[in-house]
C-alpha cells in the first residue's frame, strides 16, 4: 500500500513553526511541558555501577588494606561478628540519546501540525523532562542526506539549538540516498556506549515487510540497542495515514520514492481495505516495539500530545512502583 503523500506544494509555503517566533514557541512549549507534568518525572534513574553514593545495595566482609573504616556497617558486623563494610550505588548523571527521523515521510501532515513537527514537540518534551544537574542530551538526525550528529551536552541553550536545528531543516531533501532507520538505530547504538536512555522519534514506516508475517528490518538493531540502554519508541501518526475520507479523486504520493497513485476516495469497500491495511501496520510496529522491550509511545497529529505524554508517564510510574522494591532511590530524571 502507498504511502499518503504530502497536502500539496501550497503546505509547504506557509510559515512554519521555525518562522513564527521560533524562540517564543519553544519558550511556551517548554512552559506547558513543565506546568502539566511537574513532579512526575523527576528523579527516575539509579547509579549503574558501584561506587561512592547514597544508595545502598548491600553489605561485604571488611578487606584491611582496601577498604575505609568509615564504610563499616556496624549493625552486620554486630550480627555476624566479622566486619562488614557498606556497599552503595555510584551517584551517576543520566545521558539521553535521541534518534529523530526527519525523512520525508515526516513531511506529511492534515491537522494543526504535521509529522515533523509533532517530532520537534516531543524531542522538546524529552529534553525538558530529562534536564537537570550534570544531565547530558546528545542526538542523531536522520534526515534525506545521512545522519548528522550531535555530541551528548548539559544545558538549556544545547537544548534550544537542538530544536532549531530540526525546525530548520530542508523538507523533502532527496539530495542522496537516505540511511535506513535499521543503519540509523545501529550507528546510535555504536556511539552511544554508556547506559542511559535512548529515545526514537519515528513514524517507523521504514523497513516494514512486504508480506504478512515478516518483521521490520530495523527490528534486530532496536532488539540489541535495548540490551544496554532504557530505549523509548515514539511513533509520530497522522490520521490521514490510518484512515481516508471521502473526498473523491485523490493522488497518493510516496515521499520516499515519488510514486504517484490516483486513487476514487468514494469507493467504500477501498476505505476499508485502507483502514485494515492501515491498522495492520500499526499492529505490525507495536508488535515489534513489544518484541525488542522498547516503552511504545504514540502521539497523534490531531491530539493532544502533551496529554498523551502525561498517561504515558502515569503508565510508566505505576509499572516501575509495582516492579521496584521501596529502598530503591529515585535521582535526575527520566521518561
Amino acid at each position: 500500500m502507498s504511502r499518503p503523500g504530502g497536502p500539496g506544494p501550497g503546505r509547504f509555503t506557509e510559515p512554519t513553526l521555525g518562522q513564527l517566533a521560533p524562540e517564543h514557541r519553544l519558550r511556551r512549549l517548554e512552559l506547558l511541558v513543565t506546568r502539566r507534568l511537574d513532579g512526575l518525572l523527576h528523579g527516575q534513574h539509579l547509579g549503574l555501577l558501584p561506587g561512592p553514593g547514597s544508595e545502598f545495595t548491600g553489605a561485604r566482609e571488611y578487606r584491611p588494606g582496601e577498604d575505609e573504616v568509615r564504610r563499616m556497617d556496624w549493625a552486620v558486623t554486630a550480627r555476624t561478628t566479622l566486619p562488614h563494610v557498606r556497599e552503595v550505588d555510584a551517584d551517576r548523571e543520566l545521558t539521553t540519546w535521541l534518534l529523530v527521523d526527519s525523512t520525508p515521510s515526516m513531511d506529511f501532515g492534515t491537522a494543526e501540525l504535521d509529522k515533523r513537527e509533532l517530532a520537534v514537540a516531543a524531542t522538546a518534551a524529552v529534553g525538558f523532562l530529562t534536564a537537570g544537574t550534570g544531565n547530558r542530551l546528545g542526538a542523531h538526525l536522520l534526515d534525506g542526506t545521512g545522519i548528522r550528529r550531535l555530541p551528548a551536552r548539559t544545558g538549556r541553550t544545547h537544548l534550544l539549538g537542538l530544536l532549531n536545528l530540526l525546525l530548520a531543516a530542508p523538507r523533502r531533501d532527496t539530495s542522496g540516498p537516505a540511511p535506513s532507520l535499521a543503519d540509523a538505530v545501529t550507528t546510535l547504538h555504536r556511539a552511544a556506549r554508556g547506559r542511559g536512555l535512548a529515545v526514537l522519534v519515528s513514524d517507523f514506516l521504514d523497513g516494514l515487510p512486504d508480506t504478512e508475517g515478516g518483521t521490520p528490518d530495523w527490528e534486530p538493531a532496536v532488539r540489541r540497542l535495548g540490551v544496554r540502554h532504557q530505549v523509548l519508541a515514539v511513533e509520530v501518526v497522522d490520521p490521514r495515514e490510518l484512515e481516508l475520507p471521502d473526498v473523491g479523486l485523490i493522488t497518493l504520493v510516496d515521499p520516499e520514492t515519488g510514486r504517484r497513485r490516483e486513487v476514487s476516495t468514494a469507493d467504500r469497500r477501498l476505505r476499508e481495505r485502507y483502514a485494515a491495511a492501515a491498522a495492520g501496520q500499526r499492529e505490525l510496529v507495536r508488535q515489534a516495539l513489544r518484541r525488542s522491550g522498547a516503552a511504545h509511545l504514540p502521539l497523534r497529529t490531531d491530539r493532544d500530545w502533551v496529554a498523551d505524554v502525561v498517561r504515558h508517564v502515569h503508565s510508566q510510574r505505576r509499572l516501575a512502583g509495582a516492579g521496584r522494591p521501596p529502598t530503591a532511590a529515585v535521582r535526575g530524571g527520566a521518561v
